[in-house]
């Protein structure tokens, strides 16, 4: 998966953790909101505005009594309640009122001392008191206490800051709380989910064209994937059919391509000897062997029975068949090997079709020229020389392509040395391609067992 692509499982994971996140807090505000209006979390009280505007307008006297000096806050609840009324009263007994004092309330006195705050009223039997609130509260000249009615409004500040304190010690917490929780649990569910998906992905990357057959398991596949997950399969069943036909094509075009070829070379015995003779010995061989290595690309498709193979007879019998071709194209085949036995494990046939194809490419771009060496060792494997003019190191990374032919090096089909990487892939191991101690091409099969 390329880095630079979006995650699909983290940015469920982030949407699920907003939207989660989101709802919450709805129902926290909701919450608080509810708790809020009943007062179970904070009560803003009209007259805690007033008490406040009173408290710190108090001031005292040099003879010890006290009095009232103007300041901003208490200005403004003087605006807002014209009737505003006030009894302070400290706990020497000094006292210092203001506005029209309600009579219910003006010999309280120190009766109420003892009570930190009280809240008054009465409609009992048609007598009508006016609500007033009683408190204990510190002041610039210590603690008082203030009685006042109950009218007026609650500043926008200090509702700020009662939302404020209500947003960090109730709701805040909740969220990160939910948060953490979120991004934890998130993350496994999501990984949950998407488990199918990944025995899928498994599956997926075992597809090759070797394997015929495999197919996305649609087992505890989500319901929203399931119908791509049912149209890759159905992309393959396809697929498998045309490779099918394909290779039934390609066979049958090979047996009948050996038919006419049999017989051009059955009719080229009857010629008389000749420089024309040789050049369509070559062009017939050539064609057979094309035929040859369609069949062997359909053989390479089937699964053989691996079995202890000895590279040292195998280059031995090829050198020894190919041998009159090498030496009609004015050749010098020749042969070598450090020891007796280098075995590995793997199919002699194909085997044996590999290194043919390299004796073979030899043959045709050699120049005609020189030797032709197969030299087996332990440490190498199997190299093949020629001393033609060699390969391009520019064009080495491509000649093992299908079909593909080096501009200037004769008329092949360019599947020789394709049908030789896949013979040693099969086996483990590798073609390269070097240049030979002569300034030829030097083509070396490399195997696991034989290094």
């Amino acid at each position: 998966m390329s880095r630079g692509q979006p995650s699909l499982r983290w940015r469920l994971v982030l949407r699920l953790a907003s939207l989660q996140a989101v709802l919450l807090s709805i129902l926290a505000i909701l919450i608080v909101g509810a708790l809020w209006m009943t007062g179970s979390v904070i009560s803003l009280q009209p007259e805690d505005e007033t008490i406040d505007a009173i408290a710190q307008s108090i001031e005292r006297a040099k003879d010890g009594a006290l009095g009232v000096k103007s300041t901003p806050a208490l200005a403004a609840r003087r605006v807002e309640l014209p009737d505003l009324w006030f009894v302070v009263r400290d706990h020497a007994g000094s006292t210092v009122t203001e506005g029209k004092v309600p009579q219910a309330y003006a010999g309280i006195g120190g009766t109420l001392d003892g009570i930190g705050q009280a809240r008054f009223g009465s409609n009992f039997g048609g007598n009508i008191v006016p609500v007033a609130r009683l408190q204990w509260v510190g002041s610039p000249v210590g603690e008082i206490q203030v009685l006042t009615g109950v009218e007026g409004s609650v500043s926008p500040s200090r509702a700020m800051a009662a939302t404020g304190l209500v947003f960090f010690s109730t709701l805040l917490p909740l969220l990160i709380v939910t948060a953490v929780a979120t991004m934890v649990a998130a993350p496994l569910v999501v990984r949950r989910a998407f488990s199918s998906l990944d025995s899928a992905v498994t599956r997926a990357g075992q597809i090759d064209v070797d394997r015929q057959g495999t197919r996305l398991p649609v087992e505890d596949v989500p319901q929203e994937i399931l119908p791509l997950v049912e149209a890759i399969n159905d992309a393959l069943s396809r697929l498998d059919e045309g490779h099918e036909r394909q290779k039934r094509l390609f066979a049958h075009l090979a047996h009948e391509w050996r038919t006419p070829v049999a017989i051009l070379q059955a009719r080229l015995d009857g010629l008389p000897p000749g420089p024309l003779k040789e050049r369509i010995f070559e062009d017939t061989v050539r064609l057979a062997t094309l035929a040859e290595q369609f069949l062997d690309l359909q053989r390479l498709n089937h699964r053989f029975e691996p079995a202890p193979v000895n590279l040292v007879d195998v280059a031995r019998h090829v050198v020894s068949e190919l041998a009159p071709l090498a030496i009609a194209a004015n050749y010098e085949p020749c042969f070598h090997a450090d020891e007796d036995a280098v075995e590995i494990i793997g199919d002699r046939v194909a085997l044996e079709r590999a290194v043919a194809n390299l004796v073979q490419n030899a043959i045709q771009h050699g120049g005609r020229k020189g030797a032709i060496t197969v030299d087996v060792s332990r440490a190498t494997g199997i190299t093949v020389t020629d001393e033609g003019k060699g390969i391009p190191a520019d064009q080495r990374g491509r000649i093992f392509e299908p079909f593909h032919r080096l501009t200037g090096y004769g008329k092949g089909f360019g599947l020789g040395l394709n049908l030789v990487q896949e013979i040693a892939r099969l086996h483990g191991g590798q073609v390269s391609v070097l240049e030979g101690s002569s300034g030829g091409a030097a083509f070396r099969l490399t195997f696991p067992s034989a290094a």
